[in-house]
């Protein structure tokens, strides 16, 4: 195969981090560039042109060799003498030198308007963000579950064109975007994208991982060939890695993989190289090519099955192909985007593997697969140079570095020694994921997936008459941890009595309706053997009392003013309030939001029409109602009525608020807009209907 030629950004630049005293940019390049920045402020004058004032600033510079053409980079921009302005725009050009040639954006072609490549908006000459003040209150958007083959529309797209609108304004445009997980979808991956991102992968990377040295299973010839194709690897996922992806036959398993997974995640710039290069075929051409894996082959005795599986995979590489393709398009304006907003994110399961630490049984299998071990490990370097970098910089020590090339350098030489270990080690147990976005009012990201407390106490389950004892659901996150992001609240400038926003990846306060559904109803199946824990996910907070009563007594303790919780995960969006009290006399007061999916609306299929039923059974009951719920003193959370008495450690009243002024769930995919001004919320919903 003729080399690919691949242009120097091969995704971003993205806004990360950005406060007074320190910016931070991320960008992707294919060479090893020496990187520059300037900044400007941008002003009106009299005449309403644009002003553009260079700043004064000190560049430094964190690159990371992943592979011999991908780079990632962190750029860093202090300033010299004083603070950067709040509530103004910043402009921003980068220089790229690779030895031979110096570039900026106006030379890549970025900057140039009215071009589909462009970066910037309306007639600014750079892309440009602005830092929140103290005092002033505009909007931060927030979504989560974005999966390139997802039906319809991707919604990120809509924060496109909000910006669009408001660019001009530092006091009406979006403070932040906040991605709160599944970002990128490790386990479900297109079968017509699937060839093209191995392909990317050992381009960038200069080699394919040698995954035989660590599970040697994989030298023979079947599992050597099936690798490189489509709908190939649902076996390997299921017994050499242990993991429950029900969607794994084309599951992301190399480094680079899950590093060209976020390139196609955030930039048009390789689908383009995959356009012009032809890597792009057609279900004809990838089974003329035998890209194609079939569990049935074509044989005589198994000529039925075998036709019957080509015509179900046929169909699925069709569906998906249209699906990538508007996805594809909405790329130039998610570009745009990330580029003139800061972004901070959190990983979901999807970011790694479906079902991530779902169980203390999911966690201990797959670490004590090789294999299982290794991909996982993958998943989290590449969330971390992708996502989990920018958010929080000063959190990764130069020791944390050192133990990434260790690793990387494993990769190159397929020399899984001492040190690869130290870093796998690492990369499992680092604890310090969660941070503080630096927002107006201050936002607190929990890591709801890495530190979890798995209950040793059985739960009874009772199907009929058949009766079984069972792990409970996990507590989302373990008492070390609530220490940790106390610690870390309230080192960060944040005060009592102020505003505070909680990010939960997964909903503290979902739709109570159907949790309620798939606990009484659903989880019962577990008794005749059927596989809820990972067919279903039993993990909410609602589902362990335990954890979901420390989540509200920590919160308690913090004494915000008011708690709003942003989540995502649960493909439907829902908006609740809850005032709790508790016997001690503490009260807390909870506006939860939820926004998902960006770009995966999955309500279908068995488990999709048992929540559809349960939805239109009880939604009308609970529209604009008040529920009172209680906490027994062992944990259990039960809805009471009026007359009900028991002894409980707290009380809460929820009322499920109408979105849009319509229903109180919303299943389409949406993007979510909340405004926090003098303690008032309002939140709003984003879709296909109510797009700019």
């Amino acid at each position: 195969m003729t080399p690919i030629d691949f242009p120097i950004i091969l995704a971003g630049p993205i806004v990360r981090r950005v406060e007074p005293t320190q910016i931070y940019i991320w960008i992707a390049t294919s060479k090893d560039c020496k990187l520059d920045a300037e900044l400007w402020k941008i002003t009106k004058t009299a005449s309403d042109e644009q002003q553009y004032d260079k700043l004064t600033t000190k560049v430094s510079v964190t690159s990371i060799s992943f592979g011999q053409q991908l780079f990632h980079h962190l750029i860093k921009i202090t300033p010299i003498d004083t603070q950067f302005p709040t509530d103004t725009l910043l402009g921003y050009n980068m220089l790229f030198d690779d030895g031979r040639n110096r570039h900026d954006f106006e030379s890549l072609q970025l900057v140039t308007r009215n071009q589909p490549q462009s970066i910037v908006y309306g007639n600014l000459k750079y892309p440009a963000f602005h830092i929140q003040s103290e005092n002033s209150r505009p909007s931060i958007l927030y979504g989560s579950c974005r999966k390139p083959h997802g039906t319809d529309d991707d919604a990120l797209a809509y924060a496109d064109d909000i910006l669009k609108h408001t660019y001009l304004n530092p006091l009406k445009r979006p403070q932040a975007l906040f991605l709160l997980g599944d970002q990128i979808y490790a386990d479900d991956v297109a079968h017509p994208l699937i060839p093209v991102i191995i392909t990317f992968a050992h381009e960038l990377m200069g080699q394919r991982e040698l995954l035989e040295r660590i599970e040697p299973r994989l030298l023979s010839p079947h599992f050597q060939t099936a690798h490189q194709q489509i709908n190939a690897r649902q076996y390997h996922m299921e017994y050499f890695c242990q993991f429950t992806s029900s969607h794994a036959q084309n599951h992301l398993i190399e480094l680079g993989e899950y590093a060209v997974m976020y390139l196609l995640a955030w930039s048009p710039a390789l689908w383009e190289v995959a356009q012009s290069n032809g890597l792009f075929r057609s279900f004809e051409e990838a089974e003329e090519e035998k890209l194609i894996y079939y569990i049935f082959g074509d044989s005589d005795k198994a000529k039925n099955e075998h036709k019957s599986e080509k015509r179900k995979l046929r169909h699925q590489y069709l569906d998906q192909q249209e699906s990538l393709i508007s996805f594809q398009q909405s790329l130039y304006q998610v570009r745009r985007l990330l580029a003139n907003i800061p972004a901070y994110m959190i990983f979901d399961d999807h970011d790694i593997t479906d079902d991530w630490n779902l169980s203390y049984n999911w966690r201990n299998n797959v670490k004590n697969s090789p294999l299982g071990r290794h991909v996982v490990a993958n998943g989290l370097l590449a969330y971390w140079a992708n996502q989990g970098w920018g958010n929080d910089p000063d959190a990764f020590s130069i020791q944390f570095l050192e133990k990434i090339q260790s690793y990387l350098k494993a990769i190159r030489t397929g020399d899984f020694n001492t040190n690869y270990e130290e870093a796998v080690e690492q990369l499992w147990n680092f604890d310090s994921w969660h941070f503080v976005a630096p927002t107006q009012p201050k936002s607190i990201f929990l890591d709801t997936r890495t530190q979890r407390e798995y209950d040793s106490i059985l739960k009874k389950v009772k199907f009929g008459h058949i009766i079984e004892e069972a792990h409970s659901s996990p507590e989302l996150l373990n008492n070390a941890a609530w220490e940790s992001v106390t610690e870390k609240l309230f080192s960060s400038g944040w005060v009592q009595h102020t505003p505070l926003i909680v990010v939960s990846a997964t909903p503290v306060y979902g739709m109570g309706l159907i949790e309620s559904f798939l606990h009484d109803y659903i989880y019962p199946f577990k008794v005749l053997g059927v596989e809820v824990q990972t067919t279903v996910d039993f993990e909410a907070w609602k589902y362990n009392g335990k954890g979901f009563t420390e989540f509200l007594r920590y919160a308690a303790y913090w004494k915000p003013s008011i708690c709003v919780i942003l989540s995502g995960d649960v493909h439907y969006a829902s908006e609740v309030k809850a005032d709790i009290i508790f016997t001690s006399g503490a009260r807390l007061a909870i506006h939860q939001c939820t926004s998902s999916p960006l770009k995966n609306m999955s309500f279908s299929g068995v488990w999709g029409m048992l929540l559809k039923l349960a939805i239109g059974a009880n939604s009308f009951e609970r529209k604009n109602k008040k529920l009172h719920r209680i906490c027994t003193p062992d944990f259990e959370i039960i809805r009471i009525d009026k007359d009900d008495s028991a002894p409980y450690i707290w009380e809460d009243f929820l009322t499920y608020q109408n979105l849009n002024g319509k229903s109180n769930i919303e299943t389409d995919n949406n993007l979510g807009m909340i405004t926090i001004i003098n303690g008032a919320i309002e939140n709003s919903l984003i879709n296909k209907n109510h797009a700019n």
